[in-house]
């Protein structure tokens, strides 16, 4: 009986459920000034876009064979109506994860920085804006003798970065030099060690739209540089939460891979998705701390005792956010998943549902990491109901 009702009608049966979830949640304050928030600086979602379909670029030129100009023709768009749309039982199993990594960027890292990192990395080498010696006088303040260390780490990671692209570039003529095994370790290396910097400059990205959400909050006006460097001065609080989490990474996700390279570990593809799930997991625990960290002067172990406080007196808040942000990101895979299956090897078609889908996902992360700013805010301050809260 269901399946002889038209489809138009368990459509609008969904999109009326997404309207009265939206309107009637407890946290649609902080969502509609999340919004405002982007609105009114549109970097935030902008930020995202760009590094998503920067990703999408590198990995469209380096992998996508294009063998004459017809497989860029746009008249592959025209022939829509005639592609094979998967149905949604048939896809829905890869889109789980992504999304809960999607959720779990909110309060981590939300887009991948390769290959745009390799432009960090030169700009952070030539003191860009003040960066790198905002960097050096920050990380001396905050970790004494500690900081040269960390420095160090940094640096060689940014070297990595910019190593990256040459030794995938020249990997196939150095075929005859080094032996196929040894190439791959080569490279397995300096991108495991490139993760770190590319993660970093991630993070620091976090940490500087955080400041721009703040200051949108507080309603105060700021000079770009000052900015950038305000931002490098907070990360330098963040980064030993970042560093937390950069190891546990490290150790369970890219060193099992690594090692794969140098010796036999049979099966280690076979546990990816669950070691991807739990640094996800991760991260969604300690939710709260990377923002506590950049918005206050504390140490890592106040942020996580503030953060349990939040949990035990905003867990109910914090629950229906995260449903929020996992209803949207689980829309945007699927979305995804459908539309790339439909496509199949149509590569102008290709191309542009991944610009209207970075510029699509850039929205939605730049307006829930916006509206969990100021959720987070409103917690603090106890002013959750008051509907006038934010003045702008």
């Amino acid at each position: 009986m269901l399946s002889s009702l038209p489809r138009v009608y368990p459509l609008l049966g969904l999109c009326s459920g997404y309207v009265l979830v939206m309107l009637f949640n407890p946290v649609h304050q902080a969502l509609g000034d999340g919004f405002r928030c982007i609105g009114r600086y549109k970097r935030i979602w902008l930020t995202f876009a760009l590094l998503g379909f920067g990703y999408f670029l590198f990995q469209f030129v380096t992998f996508t064979p294009i063998r004459n100009f017809g497989d860029l023709d746009l008249n592959q768009v025209i022939s829509l109506p005639t592609w094979h749309w998967p149905r949604f039982v048939e896809i829905w199993r890869e889109t789980p994860l992504p999304a809960l990594e999607g959720v779990a960027g909110i309060f981590d890292n939300a887009t991948t920085t390769y290959p745009l990192s390799v432009v960090a990395a030169v700009l952070m080498i030539t003191n860009w804006r003040g960066l790198h010696g905002a960097l050096l006088r920050a990380l001396r303040k905050r970790y004494r003798l500690w900081s040269y260390f960390i420095y160090l780490i940094l640096l060689l990671s940014a070297l990595a970065s910019l190593l990256k692209p040459i030794v995938f570039w020249r990997l196939p003529e150095w075929g005859g030099l080094v032996p196929a095994a040894g190439l791959l370790r080569i490279s397995a290396t300096v991108d495991a060690v490139a993760f770190i910097f590319e993660y970093l400059f991630g993070v620091y990205i976090q940490v500087y739209l955080i400041t721009v959400c703040l200051a949108w909050i507080k309603g105060v006006s700021f000079e770009e540089g000052e900015l950038f460097r305000f931002a490098m001065r907070r990360f330098s609080y963040v980064l030993k939460w970042a560093g937390i989490v950069v190891f546990v990474s490290m150790l369970i996700v890219r060193l099992p891979l690594l090692l794969a390279y140098f010796t036999n570990i049979p099966g280690v593809l076979d546990y990816l998705p669950m070691e991807r799930a739990l640094m996800s997991g991760l991260v969604i625990a300690f939710c709260s701390v990377q923002i506590s960290l950049a918005l206050h002067n504390e140490s890592l172990g106040k942020a996580i005792h503030a953060h349990s406080q939040f949990v035990r007196q905003n867990g109910s808040l914090l629950g229906w956010f995260l449903i929020i942000c996992g209803m949207h990101f689980f829309c945007i895979m699927i979305c995804d998943a459908i539309v790339r299956s439909a496509i199949a090897d149509r590569l102008a078609a290709l191309f542009l549902w991944k610009f209207i889908f970075a510029c699509l996902r850039g929205i939605i992360t730049g307006w829930l990491l916006a509206s969990w700013v100021c959720l987070f805010r409103q917690c603090e301050t106890g002013r959750v109901n008051q509907e006038r809260w934010i003045r702008y």
